[in-house]
């Protein structure tokens, strides 16, 4: 398992939590950096540096870019890709609140082709559901769930088309997981067909203003992966 982490709290706020997240570089799938719901309207010197930091210890850095479901005009959407890449040095993008339908497929399919075309070279898509089918052959990494840990727990159905994609192409984002249940919540998204996710800990509009707690490394593993809602193996 790899961490997608969305860390949106001001380096300056808490320091503490971007140097976490550097100190794990081999856990990590990659970092979210969200300034003011994108890149903001200047570069900021404190995001510059802990991005910079962030990427001298080999973490990912992605830059977080609002998709409203489809209806934001794409030259805003690279206008943001653009500043990222300038301000911060991100190796791609989160592209957020993507539209999940088929019909929004194709203009998806465009825009990713106009990020990579701008240098983004990993591209993540967050619909927070299951798609349609195309969406996974578009993107590096699809979001297929993001949620409330409690949520989470419930009922869960992954389409059939997702068993011919590898675990690794799917992330679940999960928040208000109790730190202690950070191995839990890793076994239970391996469980459910996801290799990449995050189980933060955080609440309240702003659930990813705290990093997760890092689950064993041994979390998931082909005896605990058989029932994600076991907390031990049987004796």
């Amino acid at each position: 398992m790899t961490l997608l982490v969305p860390l949106y709290v001001h380096p300056a706020v808490d320091p503490a939590a971007w140097e976490s997240v550097a100190e794990a570089p081999s856990r990590m799938y990659a970092v979210v950096l969200n300034a003011a719901d994108g890149p903001g309207s200047s570069p900021d010197p404190a995001f510059a540096a802990a991005a910079g930091a962030l990427r001298s210890a080999g973490v990912r850095v992605l830059g977080y870019v609002d998709t409203a479901y489809g209806r934001r005009p794409r030259r805003e959407v690279l206008r943001d890709l653009e500043r990222h890449r300038d301000w911060y040095g991100t190796e791609g993008c989160f592209l957020d609140r993507t539209d999940p339908g088929a019909s929004g497929l194709r203009a998806c399919r465009g825009l990713i082709r106009a990020a990579r075309g701008r240098g983004a070279r990993t591209v993540v898509l967050n619909p927070g559901v299951h798609p349609a089918p195309g969406y996974a052959r578009a993107a590096d990494l699809l979001v297929t769930f993001e949620g409330h840990w409690s949520t989470y727990l419930g009922s869960f159905t992954a389409p059939d088309w997702t068993t011919r994609h590898p675990p690794e192409r799917f992330c679940h984002l999960v928040y208000g997981v109790p730190p202690a249940l950070a191995g839990l919540a890793a076994r239970t998204a391996r469980e459910r067909g996801a290799g990449v996710h995050c189980a933060a800990p955080g609440a309240g509009p702003n659930p990813w203003n705290r990093p997760p707690a890092l689950p064993p490394e041994d979390a998931v593993s082909p005896r605990t992966a058989q029932n994600p809602l076991r907390t031990e193996d049987p004796a």
